[in-house]
């Protein structure tokens, strides 16, 4: 049995018991159609016209700040620095970028699954 519709049992029937829907059915009234509201179409474009999340925006730049200075690393090493000198000459060039792109480096208070609190 489907939606109250057909058999309990197939059996003795005669059928395999599928039901299915009558599609020679011709219906003398139309599907009305519900139209949305001015107010609802407003509501619905400001839903889907969100502002950005600035956690993300500020996530891309500091990873852009971190690939500048691991391409400056990579050089100096190539070129034949030591290790003091490039970690202090990255570090000032980090902070130069920072400011640059205006990221700042404050660390937010999280909870132990991570989310800002």
């Amino acid at each position: 049995m489907y939606n109250g519709i057909g058999l309990q049992t197939a059996r003795g029937s005669g059928t395999n018991g599928y039901v299915q829907r009558n599609l020679s059915l011709v219906r003398h009234t139309k599907d009305k159609v519900n139209y949305k509201s001015e107010e609802e179409i407003k509501k619905l474009d400001a839903e889907m016209a969100r502002p950005p999340n600035e956690e993300i925006l500020a996530h891309e730049r500091k990873r852009k700040v971190e690939l500048k200075c691991m391409e400056m690393q990579e050089l100096m090493e190539d070129q034949g620095y030591t290790d003091e000198e490039i970690d202090r000459k990255v570090s000032t060039f980090r902070k130069m970028l920072m400011e640059k792109e205006g990221v700042s480096e404050k660390l937010v208070d999280r909870d132990s699954s991570g989310r800002p609190m």
